[in-house]
């Protein structure tokens, strides 16, 4: 840990954050703890086999933790924890509770495909877990079953209900809407999110990592989700939001809540804030990022905490990414890398770099 006295390396001496070369500070990390799901889902693990990363190389959770403190001296102060999924980690409510040791750090949350939710809702909380994301794609379990290759449907309807009975405050379900599979299914979910009091966010279909079924007529953009919405219930209010969250929200004339991820037709690169360390220390300053910096070397080579945030710095001082903008500029658009690509370098997967 360093020394509360110690400015870190490149952070501002008023404890804000490291900004990059487009003024965007770092102060959102995306930490992956596995890359292993227990779902198929077809717009990010379509197929059934696939390369994992050798376990020996996974950061311990005492690694984890180390790294989160690093990046936290730098100036995050929200961690999500990811996938895969992350409830295939074993004993994860112990991670949470090291992590939510850490006084940086203002909202401390999981994204989870709820599978596995509700076993594990009331140690979470009880460990420290702020804030989770259930992802709910559709609410008719054979249409589960065909995007997921899974028949878990109730299991993760089971895992929304534990996450209200614990008390988790501002439950949130993100939905991948693909036009002709789950588009006639908004008003049905805006419906469920009310009764469960969670949020619901419509998430366009994105070209990155493992969508390789991914082409631009399967996308149900914001301007359809909006129209579709607009004949059911009237005149749709933008809440206008000054924030760097990636969903858009919106308001509903009886003043139901809803927002809207539209990486694809519309991005929001120039106010990211965030970035993705993997399961096995590897950290991606982008989601369509083609290479990432290996901090696991480092951290196992006995690279102090000061070596580790200057080198973290160094890095994000120097960033451009803009992923997201220079694919939706692309002319001929289609899946962002092919299969035999994906075999060949796991951490280009959409689930190992934690989504």
């Amino acid at each position: 840990m360093l020394p509360d006295a110690q400015t870190p390396p490149d952070a501002s001496p008023d404890g804000g954050a490291l900004a990059d070369q487009l003024g965007r500070p770092l102060r959102s990390l995306r930490v992956s703890v596995t890359d292993r799901c227990n779902l198929r889902c077809r717009y990010c693990m379509p197929h059934e086999e696939y390369v994992w990363l050798p376990r020996p190389e996974l950061l311990t959770f005492e690694e984890i933790a180390r790294m989160v403190e690093v990046f936290t001296s730098l100036g995050v102060v929200d961690v999500r924890l990811t996938g895969g999924e992350p409830l295939l980690r074993r004993d994860l409510p112990h991670l949470v509770r090291m992590i939510a040791a850490n006084p940086r750090i203002h909202d401390l949350a999981l994204t989870t495909n709820g599978v596995l939710f509700a076993e594990h809702a009331e140690a979470l909380h009880a460990a420290g877990l702020h804030r989770v994301t259930l992802s709910l794609d559709t609410l008719r379990p054979e249409r589960f079953t065909a995007l997921t290759g899974r028949d878990t449907h109730a299991q993760v309807l089971a895992g929304i209900a534990a996450a209200r009975q614990v008390g988790f405050p501002k439950l949130k379900l993100d939905t991948v809407i693909m036009r002709g599979v789950n588009d006639d299914e908004l008003a049905d979910l805006i419906e469920y999110g009310r009764g469960v009091e969670a949020e619901v966010r419509f998430i366009e279909y994105m070209d990155v990592g493992g969508a390789t079924q991914w082409t631009a007529e399967k996308v149900f953009t914001r301007a359809e989700m909006l129209q579709q919405l607009a004949s059911r219930y009237g005149m749709i209010e933008p809440l206008n939001e000054n924030s760097s969250a990636p969903a858009e929200r919106f308001r509903l004339p009886d003043g139901t809540v809803f927002g809207i991820i539209a990486s694809t037709t519309t991005p929001f690169c120039k106010t990211c804030d965030r970035s993705r360390l993997t399961a096995d220390g590897f950290w991606y300053l982008c989601l369509y990022a083609q290479a990432g910096i290996d901090l696991r070397q480092m951290l196992r080579a006995g690279a102090t905490n000061e070596e580790l945030a200057a080198r973290i710095a160094s890095v994000w001082r120097a960033r451009t990414d803009r992923g997201a903008e220079l694919r939706a500029a692309t002319g001929q658009r289609g899946a962002l890398v092919g299969i035999e690509q994906l075999r060949q370098d796991p951490h280009l997967e959409m689930h190992t770099r934690g989504g």
